[in-house]
């Protein structure tokens, strides 16, 4: 139990109200709350985490429809005594942003830009209101919000608020409270006011008003003037102290400004409704200079010599960050050969009201550094695309330096002290002295430099007591370390669970217990986000991987990247929230869909989480207990209905695999989950209709016309669908009249030319044939020999992203059998649909690892290539580039995920072709998926907010490339487009005329 400076221990009582007091808590919030009330386990394991070390799964989650309902809900939990807890992003890493308490998360619904005033550059928000929408709403007035987190595409206004968020553009901004003018506040206890700057006559009027308010403005001014010398002597005179209360902003020199007061509480004191904001312009240009040192500590040294120059941002980061970058592929060789030479940078951003203007203080700066004692090395950038793509670099670290290769994993818990700047350079080799001393070491360093604020992940041990213990006394070491410095525990994560026990160090007991008093005013009974800042939990309670140790269950895929354990694979998600984003890239289609935290790969990788942590477990005859917090929501693994929802409306897109800064793999995940659960049982219809397609297509072909005649005809189409679990609105596809496979028989052999096999995927061969025969001409004409499976084959798709795992391997032995000769002798093997291809490249190998045709398997993956990368390879080329076409292109998921689209359009610049590659996210149908009942409002939503809108608005006659039989078949069911793949435009552009005309129109 935590302790507070005054040497009182917390009642218990603070962890959450009973089960009998639940059920009548659900029951009140469900009649009065216009919102989503939710206690089931999914949900409690989907919001049992943030982005710390901390589980504490919540008493239940409320999603209010209206900032009022959101308030309705603090005020039933206030009748019930249970503990409130109001969530933005959850991206929080210090662990405040989980607790036994209601959830309020008010990211769905309370997102609006209530009003904006252009001329005084101010506004009103929602708390829900996620920085990169309201920074778009705002770019018509070309103003945005200050400071910009990492986070920037997920992280919300009140998220902001309650952690006093920074970011790289502090530097020219400041911190969250120094944007903040009002709040409208919700007390515990009922009070609903506005508060801000507080004249003298402001307070005398308050007081005459009388109430629960001047009863507030009373109290915080007598708490003023008794700390007022603790206020002004003990709180360290540097930009990024976001550590403790923000008593200072109520000394008389601040305006005795109780919104600023409240800003960075965590959700301890008050529930935020609104906010006004104070908005900044945006920087009409910008650019980047770099500058490079032999160390990360000499880079620190240099800051003091930056400042002069007002940059914008200031960053820095040292050669291990980079490394990790480039080896998880978040920077490429070219942005690394674009860094100065070093071990150690400085990335300085300026911006100016021209391109020229910004280009000139980037070089006064680099001029007058090389004049300095400590001359650097250095770099300057002009391009804006490659200055954004090399500042990604630095954004990148925390995914970076998650799970470094061939070292333990890394946590946070001291990821973001901060120094005085001048002090910088020293402070960074104390703490790679302390952490090699630990032997923790070596590890990044990087962070918001010009503020003095140092990032690192460390791997610490927090499986175990010993290695819990070595945490602790690592933690406390770091504070009174940085304290000595004139720093702060937290430069911009806040103090939430891992630092708040740790605050006496830095301030001091009598300035901890101002702030004692500080929550006893708004918040005496202890019921806001209890056990954070103020009479905190023990910084090494409710680790969420202490006792962490399930029984490794057997797996038909092998996980490499997770030391072949799928516990680690279910654990691997460290909550950035990239999958919350709303726009760019193609990850969470779903959660994009629906707003719903469940239905993001976080969320999902969470409950698959704890669904792991109620499994049976080996942990020895003294297995580590848990933190008193810590619960287990999910007890009937692999059959849990709990899971299966989140996992429902799982579009198997595979786009975290890359977008994630830790490749979550969540189609991996869905299918092994999936073969499992229904092990033994009965599976929905749609299993065994899409998921045996193929078999049923080879069927079909016998006679197309016949099949086509059942499936569409007006009565046997509806019984088709309902006996096939297939969505009634959905349009089932036409069998080509021939297959290529059978016109590729027919055909006189070609005797010269390198030989290529060309793979006859289901969707081709049996529904667009033409695509194949187009991919034949341009293969032909490029020299190739082209040779097709001499029996029909299958990569397994279809059953593997169903779960049928064992038919799938089935059927990857029998393909591994058969096209063995050829992969022996070399001869690589040319897909044309992405998800198959993305299967012999990805999904293939891992599910067959230890398998006999485990060789012939990984020769596969080798060797197949989609039709740009085996043109791509050889730069001589039979198009003249003389085509001057433009088009747009629509990649597919898989082959976003696993292959990328650079081929494409490489391949295509040399034809002629400008295409204009669509950042429109998924298409929505996703193989099976969005065929199947239950999914179609799902998969139209995802449509309609990227996909069909940019083909609409494509200009009439442009050519719409969609390689993916779903992307071209989700485009025609939604617009007037008829998509082709690559090979039917490159079979355009040959020289010579076509000598296989297109085939008949499908039966």
């Amino acid at each position: 139990m935590a302790v507070s400076a005054d040497g009182t221990r917390r009642d218990e009582r603070t962890r959450g109200a009973t089960a009998h007091d639940e059920d009548a808590l659900r029951r009140a919030l469900e009649t009065r709350v216009d919102g989503e009330v939710r206690f089931d386990a999914g949900s409690r394991a989907a919001y049992a985490h943030d982005s710390s070390n901390y589980q504490r799964p919540p008493i239940g989650v409320v999603v209010p429809r209206t900032v009022d309902a959101g308030a309705e809900a603090v005020r039933v939990c206030a009748e019930h005594g249970a503990p409130v807890l109001s969530r933005g992003g959850g991206t929080s890493l210090a662990g405040q942003c989980v607790n036994t308490a209601i959830v309020i998360d008010w990211s769905k619904y309370c997102t609006a830009l209530v009003s904006v005033d252009p001329d005084a550059r101010r506004a009103v928000v929602e708390p829900g209101a996620c920085l990169d929408d309201l920074n778009e709403a705002l770019s018509e007035h070309r103003l945005m919000v200050g400071p910009k987190p990492s986070t920037h595409d997920t992280c919300t206004i009140g998220g902001m608020i309650g952690n006093n968020s920074c970011g790289a553009s502090a530097q020219a901004y400041g911190k969250m409270v120094d944007s903040v003018v009002r709040l409208e506040i919700l007390t515990y206890d009922g009070l609903r006011t506005w508060v801000g700057e507080t004249s003298t006559a402001e307070y005398d009027r308050v007081q005459d008003e009388g109430g629960r308010r001047a009863e507030i403005y009373r109290a915080l001014r007598e708490l003023r003037d008794d700390g007022m010398e603790l206020i002004r002597t003990r709180y360290p005179d540097i930009p990024r102290r976001v550590s403790g209360y923000n008593l200072d902003s109520l000394l008389p020199e601040n305006g005795f400004h109780v919104a600023r007061a409240l800003v960075g509480s965590e959700s301890t004191l008050v529930t935020v409704l609104h906010a006004e904001i104070e908005l900044v312009p945006v920087p009409p240009h910008q650019s980047l200079a770099v500058l490079g040192y032999e160390d990360v500590a000499a880079a620190g040294d240099a800051v003091p010599r930056v400042l002069p120059s007002r940059p914008l941002a200031l960053e820095g980061m040292d050669a291990r960050l980079l490394d990790l970058a480039e080896g998880l592929g978040l920077a490429t060789p070219h942005q690394v050969e674009e860094m100065p030479e070093g071990a150690g940078w400085l990335m300085v951003r300026f911006g100016g009201d021209t391109k020229e203007e910004a280009d000139r203080r980037a070089r006064d700066l680099v001029d007058r550094m090389e004049r300095a004692p400590l001359r650097p090395r250095r770099t300057f950038i002009r391009d804006p695309a490659e200055e954004e793509r090399l500042w990604r670099v630095r954004e990148a670290g925390l995914g970076a330096t998650a799970y470094p290769p061939g070292r333990p994993d890394t946590h946070e818990g001291w990821e973001d002290s901060a120094v005085p700047p001048d002090r910088l350079g020293d402070y960074l080799r104390d703490l790679r002295a302390l952490v090699d001393e630990f032997g923790y070491g070596p590890v990044a360093l990087y962070g918001h430099f010009g503020q003095g604020c140092v990032h690192t992940r460390i791997p610490f041990d927090l499986e175990d007591e010993k290695g819990t213990g070595n945490y602790r006394r690592f933690i406390e070491r770091a504070a009174r370390l940085v304290t000595r410095y004139g720093g702060s525990l937290s430069g911009e994560h806040g103090d939430g669970q891992a630092r708040g026990e740790l605050l006496p160090i830095m301030f001091g007991d009598d300035v901890v217990r101002l702030f004692e008093r500080f929550k006893a005013v708004f918040d005496p009974d202890d019921r806001m986000n209890p056990g954070k800042i103020v009479h905190p939990n023990r910084l090494d309670d409710d680790l969420d991987h202490l006792g962490y140790a399930p029984a490794e269950p057997h797996t038909h895929f092998s996980y490499p990247d997770d030391h072949h354990r799928f516990t680690h694979a279910a654990a691997r998600c460290v909550g950035i929230g990239n999958c919350r984003s709303s726009s760019g890239g193609v990850m969470c289609p779903s959660y994009r869909a629906t707003g719903e935290e469940e239905h993001s790969t976080r969320g999902r990788a969470r409950v698959l989480m704890e669904m792991m942590r109620g499994m049976p477990g080996d942990q020895g005859s003294n297995p580590p207990a848990p933190g008193p917090g810590s619960a287990t929501v999910i007890t009937d693994g692999w059959r849990s209905t709990d899971v299966l929802d989140a996992l429902d409306l799982c579009l198997a897109c595979k786009a975290c695999r890359s977008e994630c800064p830790v490749n979550v793999d969540m189609a991996t995940y869905k299918a092994e989950f999936l073969a499992h659960h229904y092990a033994g049982r009965i599976r929905p219809p749609a299993h065994y209709t899409m998921g045996w397609l193929p078999l049923w297509a080879r069927f079909a072909a016998f006679a197309p016309r016949t099949a086509n005649a059942a499936l569409h005809a007006p009565v046997l189409d509806g019984v088709a669908k309902r006996i096939g679990g297939i969505d009634p609105r959905r349009d089932l596809p036409r069998f080509a009249s021939e297959r290529f496979t059978d016109w590729f028989k027919r055909r006189p052999p070609r005797e010269v030319g390198t030989r290529v096999v060309l793979w006859p995927d289901t969707f081709t061969n049996n529904f667009h044939p033409h695509i194949a025969k187009a991919a034949v001409r341009v293969l032909e004409a490029s020299g190739y020999r082209v040779e097709v499976p001499p029996v029909a084959l299958c990569c397994g798709l279809t059953w593997i992203s169903t779960g049928q795992l064992g038919v799938a391997a089935r059927v990857l032995r029998r393909t591994a059998a058969a096209l063995a000769p050829r992969l022996r002798d070399g001869v690589p093997v040319v897909g044309l649909e992405p998800s198959c291809t993305a299967v012999f490249r990805a999904d293939a190998p891992e599910l067959m690892e230890g398998d006999a045709c485990e060789d012939d398997i990984k020769r596969l993956r080798d060797q197949t290539r989609t039709l740009a990368e085996l043109l791509d390879d050889h730069p001589d080329t039979i198009f003249d580039g003389a085509a001057d076409v433009r088009a747009v292109a629509q990649p597919h998921c898989h082959q976003h995920a696993i292959m990328g689209f650079g081929a494409d359009e490489r391949v295509l610049a040399r034809a002629g072709v400008d295409v204009e590659t669509l950042d429109a996210g998924c298409c929505g149908l996703a193989g099976n998926f969005g065929f199947e009942r239950g999914h179609h409002e799902v998969s139209v939503a995802v449509a309609e907010q990227g996909v069909w809108p940019a083909v609409r608005d494509t200009a009439p006659g442009t050519p719409v490339l969609a390689d993916g039989f779903s992307c071209r078949t989700q485009i025609e069911a939604g617009t007037d487009a008829r998509p082709r793949h690559l090979a039917e435009l490159l079979a355009d552009l040959l020289p010579d005329p076509d000598p296989d005309p297109r085939p008949e129109p499908s039966p």
